[in-house]
């Protein structure tokens, strides 16, 4: 009985020996607590892509210049009319002619009154030529009248005589020559109205002082020629065609030119292309718009009075850019959520051209940085996250 008892407690003793060894080590390791799961954010990229920055307007089409024919005579009928509404002419072509038959005959009479003031001229030559002779016949006689005088052999009254014929001699020299100046003067005279009216008469021919396109006629045949009411004609200048589109304040100032811009109508199935070609330096006081010009690429697809929008390219670049949906906003301004290392941090930026769903990051980032796709996620300033990159799309 005793050594039944001594028995089992060897027995226990071996048991608890053998417990000691690796199956007791591995009963008694404590398992790690599981590690808490850190929220999946989508983060993108900041990189390098082309930004444009666009400005939005619309307006109507009309000519760069508006050129407006009138007659340079008055008084005259208008005979034919050579061209129509639309048609395209060239600078001196005629336009229309008017009635030159009152012209002609008032140019028939200075004719014959140039014809009256030649003859005159020439006999106002004859008479000077006559009173010169004479004066010198009366110069000599006083001479040798005085020169008896002094010899006694003549009396002082037949000097004081010859000396009378011999001013009066000269004095008819004096109105000789004005008498041919006032004729000649007279001859240059008529000679200048002739002038005028063959300049009249070339001037019945309403021609076109620039090359381009017809866009309004109001001259009638029939009608007399007046320079009073509205023009005969009207030409588009070389049938260039340009945008005025208004322009909002804020952008005015935005706008040069020689910018780029695309434009689009319902009349042309595909955009179109135009330039900046002014700014105008005032704005509407009623509307508060600003306004641009700009030339038409292609004004053949186009018409006077089309509305139209432009689409105008103020700036195009390089540049790093974010997602929109990136950008935050706080008192110090612009921010955007950056990850490194799975640490989320608020970083201000400075922001540019908006274009397309990104924006230009002009300062604050560098290429390659991680941001937090959507500013509006809910990720604090030190939290840690799981960056998830975001679809190419997106990014």
């Amino acid at each position: 009985m005793t050594g039944c008892v001594v028995f089992r407690i060897l027995a226990v003793a071996a048991l608890s020996a053998g417990l000691s060894g690796p199956l007791a080590a591995e009963t008694a390791v404590t398992p790690e607590a599981p590690r808490a799961a850190l929220p999946a954010i989508t983060v993108s990229t900041v990189e390098t892509r082309l930004m444009r920055d666009r400005l939005l307007a619309s307006g109507m089409v009309g000519a760069v210049e508006r050129v407006q024919v009138q007659p340079l005579i008055e008084g005259q009928p208008i005979e034919t009319l050579e061209v129509e509404i639309g048609d395209r002419v060239t600078e001196g072509q005629v336009l229309a002619r008017l009635s030159k038959t009152s012209l002609e005959l008032q140019k028939s009479e200075l004719i014959a009154s140039r014809a009256s003031a030649a003859a005159t001229v020439a006999q106002a030559e004859a008479q000077q030529l006559e009173a010169r002779a004479n004066a010198d016949e009366a110069q000599r006689a006083n001479a040798r009248t005085a020169q008896l005088v002094r010899q006694g052999a003549a009396t002082q009254a037949a000097a004081e005589q010859t000396s009378a014929r011999a001013i009066s001699a000269t004095a008819g020299v004096t109105v000789a020559v004005q008498s041919l100046e006032a004729a000649r003067a007279q001859a240059k005279l008529v000679e200048a109205q002739i002038e005028n009216i063959d300049l009249q008469l070339s001037r019945t021919e309403v021609v076109a002082p620039v090359s381009g396109e017809v866009v309004e006629r109001n001259a009638l045949v029939g009608a007399v020629a007046s320079a009073a009411g509205e023009p005969m004609f009207a030409i588009n200048r070389d049938g260039a065609l340009e945008l005025r589109a208004d322009v909002a304040e804020r952008d005015l100032l935005r706008l040069k030119p020689g910018q780029v811009a695309r434009l689009s109508s319902v009349a042309a199935a595909e955009p179109l292309t135009g330039t900046v070609r002014l700014v105008e330096p005032s704005i509407d006081m009623q509307t508060r718009l600003g306004r641009a010009r700009i030339t038409v690429d292609t004004p053949d697809l186009l018409r006077p009075g089309m509305f139209v929008d432009a689409e105008i390219l103020v700036a195009e670049r390089e540049a790093l850019a974010v997602p929109v949906s990136a950008i935050g906003a706080s008192d110090e301004g612009a921010t955007v959520m950056r990850v490194r290392d799975g640490l989320v941090e608020r970083v201000v930026v400075q922001t540019g051209i908006r274009d397309a769903g990104m924006v230009e990051v002009v300062a604050g980032l560098v290429a390659g940085d991680l941001v937090v796709t959507k500013a509006a996620a809910f990720v604090r300033d030190g939290d840690r996250v799981n960056p998830v990159p975001a679809p190419a799309a997106t990014n």
